[in-house]
């Protein structure tokens, strides 16, 4: 099977969404199959893996992020010779896949990795929340229902995207699936003094981008108040993002300079080691689809502290394998006190962390998506060919 995956952005850049594409890719191809990631970048990228099909375009800042919205004559005549495409990121990638891939009958999946609908409050605070949110969906609720398959990993996530943008096609509810491989075997903990923190410390790690839609401020603040009571506990903020300055400031302005640490970008293969070395695994954000790195701390043997809300609301099982609160200060404080006072409390939670952390596995995840591709496939086979589809075919012949 050739498989091509559309996505705005991929490796160097780290995040979640890219490390997902990268396993999935890489277990898609022990299988059998051919996966070729479309994307952008410029001419003085090298790839370390094969079938990295990118189109120059324009560097946004230093967002890692390079605009076109046209991919290179090469990496269009490779598209239109795809069984299936996947989609990733709804915006550049989901609008070519509409453009190249719709009027050659190749089916089209979107798997949806963001709170699209929280993105607006985040990313676009000078506009009234109205007209965001109106452009929001003016675009994505026929992108979706364009699509022949989209996929979500949380019923909560299937729930927003029925209600918030009228999702009417076909949609499977597939976790993002995590290789536990690293996990199933002894980790070697990074030394805590290379952080400046002791055996003794109790430790909550953060691991994920650091920018205003993982509500960090709330985690800082929350620290802030266990740390003023408890002298032992500390905090390890595990990645990089536009929001470090900023809360790296809040660090200074609160004087916890010695019990916060800022790892900045980590090599994901080296995340097990961070999460070995700690003691409580934190996630405040609201805005997720599904929490990757929540899961990894999990696999790790962390109990989880998180917000009640779709994403880690979903995992997250409360008094089994980590506690949930809202986003309120005082709450989200005391939970964290529970935590981080409670040793009996952390053994407990963390051997069930292990065992929920199974039902994530990525070759479960594979084969369930696999099923997709090829029902997908067949089906479009079944399809009786437009007057449209033989034209666009014919001319693809002289293009």
């Amino acid at each position: 099977m050739r498989i091509g995956m559309m996505a705005d952005l991929y490796k160097p850049h780290i995040s979640g969404v890219t490390n997902s594409i990268e396993l999935s890719k890489r277990w898609l191809e022990k299988e059998g199959h051919e996966v070729y990631i479309f994307t952008f970048g410029d001419d003085e990228m090298v790839d370390d893996e094969k079938n990295i099909i990118r189109t120059s375009g324009l560097a946004v800042v230093d967002t890692g992020f390079y605009l076109n919205l046209h991919y290179s004559k090469a990496a269009r005549q490779l598209l239109y010779s795809m069984d299936i495409c996947h989609i990733h990121h709804p915006f550049v990638s989901g609008s070519l896949a509409m453009r190249y891939c719709v009027p050659r009958n190749i089916p089209i999946i979107f798997t949806n990795h963001t709170r699209y609908d929280l993105m607006a409050q985040a990313y676009l605070p000078i506009l009234p929340d109205s007209i965001g949110d109106a452009a929001l969906k003016a675009y994505l609720s026929p992108f979706y229902n364009a699509c022949d398959l989209v996929i979500v990993p949380t019923l909560s996530i299937k729930h927003v995207l029925e209600d918030h943008f009228g999702l009417v096609t076909p949609v499977d509810i597939i976790p993002n699936g995590v290789d536990l491989t690293a996990y199933r075997q002894k980790i070697l903990p990074v030394d805590r003094a290379q952080f400046g923190f002791s055996k003794e410390d109790v430790i909550s790690i953060y691991v994920g981008r650091l920018s205003p839609e993982k509500n960090l401020t709330l985690l800082l603040r929350a620290f802030y108040g266990v740390a003023m009571t408890y002298k032992n506990v500390r905090l390890l903020l595990v990645g990089e993002g536009p929001d470090h300055e900023n809360l790296a400031a809040q660090v200074r302005h609160m004087s916890l300079e010695n019990k916060v640490h800022f790892t900045g970008l980590v090599d994901y293969r080296d995340i097990p080691r961070y999460l070995a070395s700690a003691d409580i695994f934190v996630t405040p954000s609201s805005a997720e689809t599904f929490g990757l790195s929540t899961v990894e701390g999990m696999a790790a043997g962390l109990p989880v502290l998180g917000i009640d809300a779709p994403g880690s609301g979903d995992i997250i099982e409360n008094g089994i394998n980590g506690l949930v609160t809202s986003d309120d200060l005082a709450e989200f404080t005391a939970k964290l006190v529970m935590l981080s006072t409670s040793h009996e409390m952390r053994r407990t939670m963390g051997e069930n962390a292990i065992k929920s952390s199974e039902k994530y596995d990525i070759q479960t995840t594979t084969n369930a998506t696999l099923q997709h591709y090829c029902r997908l496939i067949e089906s479009t086979k079944k399809r009786k060919k437009s007057p449209r589809y033989r034209f666009t075919r014919f001319f693809d012949r002289f293009r």
